[in-house]
């Protein structure tokens, strides 16, 4: 590993002497890899999310991605070019799921201001009502719109079972959205 004014740096060699380590288990490899790429690595994914927290975040989450990935890593390919496109699409899902958030609370003040009567129901009082799991189900799909493929994944659940539960408590929200407005069950249907 060589000394720059700026930090360390690793040759294409020296990389992948290092990865062979990481994989071979030997942790202090590993730490060499983050001293040697973090500034690039950083700076790259400040120029891409132009926030220092994001990137600083982002920073953290990219190098357990790798770490945990590392098995993936062929070797004869660059290094840098591998952890690069782990930064970029970790960046580019940062970026994905800030704009879903920003559509959404959009989306919601919208709806507020055309409807400002005191007896509509908010996204805040709907979700009071709802377990952590179906919260967390209600977010990963409207919001973050993953799959149910990909929800199980995260949850480690069945994705047809994730569909059923999702329906479940589609059906429970606009229940209780309707309770609120002072519609019972059998009245909202006789409409």
């Amino acid at each position: 590993m060589k000394r720059t004014g700026e930090g360390c740096f690793l040759d294409a060699g020296e990389a992948e002497q290092v990865v062979q380590r990481v994989k071979a288990g030997d942790q202090q490899a590993y730490a060499e890899l983050i001293r040697a790429y973090e500034k690039q690595m950083y700076t790259y994914c400040y120029g891409i999310l132009s926030n220092r927290e994001e990137a600083e975040d982002a920073l953290q989450n990219i190098f357990i991605t790798v770490y945990q990935n590392i098995g993936q890593y062929q070797a004869g390919t660059s290094f840098t070019s591998w952890l690069y496109k782990v930064a970029y699409h970790h960046s580019i899902d940062l970026i994905r799921k800030r704009k879903r958030w920003i559509r959404l609370i959009a989306s919601w003040k919208e709806h507020q201001q055309q409807s400002p009567q005191p007896h509509e129901t908010t996204l805040d009082e709907l979700l009071m009502h709802l377990t952590a799991q179906e919260r967390n189900l209600v977010m990963l799909k409207v919001v973050q719109q993953y799959s149910f493929e990909e929800i199980g994944q995260i949850m480690d659940m069945k994705p047809a079972t994730l569909r059923k539960k999702y329906e479940r408590l589609r059906k429970k929200l606009v229940q209780h959205n309707k309770t609120r407005r002072g519609l019972s069950h059998d009245e909202s249907y006789a409409k």
